[in-house]
């Protein structure tokens, strides 16, 4: 039996064109870009042309893109470093984070409230997981460090308003970091354009390899580093760099970047012949998230007296890789925080289901997922009656 992936949410194959990009950086340009020597130089001018590609197609400057492991620890040097530092610089002591974010940033600022001593506010969220600005700019206060709001909801695929909150909270001289990991295959990413000061990528969500991400710093953005050592990424980052792995992140985002608007017109089609015969057809479902302003290529769900994880191994079994949410959740008995910060109760927000569409998914596999799913749920449903 063939199986059909549909979790591009959690992670992309390696485009091919990526993978030959970055082939001859293991085995003939394999020098280490701190070197001095001839092979230390190429592997050097290497990673400044990847920094430079990134930067290009980011609207930002070659040094403020600093290379990290992962999406993860973007967002964990981001939140760490510039918490720390404002309250250095100025004595800012109050973080403001939404509900819904990634655990590598709501871990992170609870960290930093335990054991740093830091006051986290979580600023509320309507029933599509969306912070608005007006809200922002009611918590904004002289001593907040950082304020931190995910671009693109893994879990849900709504999309918050970021450009109108970077504008208030640059006007009032907070800074603003956003986790894009989930939106570098779907948004434009100019930085000038979100208003952000931080902005973290992750290259595996975005047909790249895993284990290289980045992180926006706007120029004159104070952080303290987060992994000490060498003086690599100015200093912000040390150990020697992957250059095969940024070299592959460098091609993946240009690619993704260019052929954006080529890809949504393909994804949004399908995406919402999912949303609505699933609705239309499944009685006491919800779409979960904005219906509108979401990832074009996502689509999640909750299923009132459905058991989210029994449905996944159903589907399984049936053929069908999907999600209940973020990869990093999968396999938890209790319902997600996005969910429950929307007002879900534990009824509903127990069953639900992530389908996330990637270039590669076919009509034919997305019409033999629904003919297959209204099935598994009503199984799943007389096994728990």
């Amino acid at each position: 039996m063939s199986k059909i992936y549909l979790d591009y949410a959690a992670t992309t194959p390696v485009d091919h064109r990526v993978l030959d990009t970055m082939l001859p950086y293991f085995t003939e340009t394999f020098g280490n870009p701190s070197s001095i020597h001839r092979f230390g130089q190429k592997a050097e001018a290497a990673l400044e042309t990847a920094r430079e590609t990134i930067a290009r197609w980011m609207d930002a400057k070659p040094n403020e893109v600093i290379f990290t492991s992962c999406g993860s620890e973007s967002d964990n040097l981001a939140l760490r470093g510039a918490a720390l530092a404002a309250r250095k610089l100025r004595g800012a002591n109050h973080l403001l984070i939404s509900p819904v974010e990634h655990h590598a940033v709501s871990h992170t600022a609870e960290q930093l409230a335990h054991l740093f001593g830091f006051e986290l506010e979580y600023l509320p969220v309507d029933r599509y997981g969306v912070v608005h600005p007006d809200t922002v700019a009611a918590h904004l206060r002289p001593d907040t460090a950082l304020v931190s709001i995910i671009l693109a909801n893994n879990e849900i695929g709504s999309i918050n308003p970021i450009p109108e909150i970077g504008a208030l909270c640059r006007a009032r001289g907070v800074p603003l970091h956003t986790d894009a990991v989930q939106a570098g295959a779907h948004l434009r990413l100019d930085v000038r354009a979100l208003n952000v000061d931080l902005m973290s990528i992750g290259a595996h969500k975005f047909y790249g390899p895993k284990g290289v991400g980045a992180l926006y710093v706007r120029e004159g953005t104070h952080l303290v580093p987060m992994q000490t050592g060498g003086g690599q990424e100015l200093g912000l980052r040390a150990g020697t760099s992957n250059i095969p792995y940024i070299v592959g992140m460098a091609m993946a985002f240009e690619l993704a970047q260019r052929e954006m608007e080529s890809n949504t017109e393909y994804l949004i089609p399908l995406r919402d012949r999912i949303i609505g015969q699933v609705l239309e057809e499944i009685p006491e479902g919800h779409l979960t998230g904005h219906p509108t302003h979401r990832l074009p290529n996502h689509a999640s769900f909750v299923f009132k007296g459905v058991d989210g994880n029994a449905l996944l191994t159903s589907l399984d079994v049936a053929g069908f890789a999907c999600s209940s949410g973020s990869a990093c959740k999968t396999g938890l008995p209790e319902p997600s925080e996005v969910l429950e910060a929307m007002g879900l109760t534990r009824e509903w927000a127990l069953g639900s289901l992530r389908v996330t569409l990637g270039k590669e998914t076919t009509k034919k596999e997305v019409a033999e997922f629904l003919e297959v799913l209204p099935q598994v749920i009503h199984k799943s449903r007389r096994k728990l009656a």
